[in-house]
């Protein structure tokens, strides 16, 4: 009974120590060793990549998209739609709509956006792009396409007052191609080149 007693004790000697040592490694020395090496390597990435405005101000994340609203919209390239939270780009609310691609509300939010979209850029509804109506799957994609962005250059260097050249000149500066020359479609950061846009104005 005693020698039944001195291996319990022991057993749980055992598990406690186990228990602290896994704490330390796995609780506090693994995640400052990963938070180090992001600081080290990838500050920026590791700090929620945020972009700056020309005076230092942080404007948002170049991974997350933002809604340019209000009365001065016309003046600012327009994101894709976001079903991420009640105002959209919820970054704590991160997902899709989850409506399916024959649901009646998601057909009329649809055909409501292209008509908004065409009026707003002055195009013909069958030339707006698909992502100029749908959300991403997240609803916090940054990007739009090349093709929805050059859609966008009229509105925008009207209501600033800018040649469509030196508008379309800008989209194409801040268009990314391909990951690795092959992975995905050409893409443009909205905010960023909002950003760029707003110098030149």
């Amino acid at each position: 009974m005693a020698s039944t007693s001195r291996s319990s004790l022991r057993s749980l000697g055992v598990a406690v120590r186990l228990t602290l040592l896994s704490t330390v490694v796995l609780g506090i020395a693994y995640p400052l060793a990963v938070w180090g090496v992001g600081q080290g390597v990838f500050p920026a990435q590791a700090n929620g990549s945020p972009v700056q405005s020309s005076d230092g101000t942080v404007v948002g994340s170049s991974l997350i998209g933002q809604s340019f609203t209000g009365k001065d919209a016309d003046r600012w390239f327009q994101s894709r739609p976001s079903a991420a939270g009640e105002k959209g780009y919820d970054a704590g609310a991160s997902s899709g709509s989850n409506l399916g691609p024959s649901n009646p509300d998601l057909l009329k939010a649809i055909e409501e956006r292209k008509a908004a979209v065409a009026k707003a850029d002055g195009v013909p509804e069958s030339s707006v792009p698909a992502d100029a109506v749908t959300a991403s799957g997240s609803g916090l994609d940054p990007d739009i396409s090349p093709a929805y962005a050059l859609e966008q250059v009229s509105r925008v260097a009207a209501a600033r007052g800018l040649s469509e050249s030196a508008v379309r000149q800008l989209v194409q500066q801040h268009t990314e191609a391909r990951q690795l020359g092959f992975l995905g479609e050409p893409v443009v950061n909205v905010l960023e080149l909002n950003l760029a846009l707003a110098k030149q104005s």
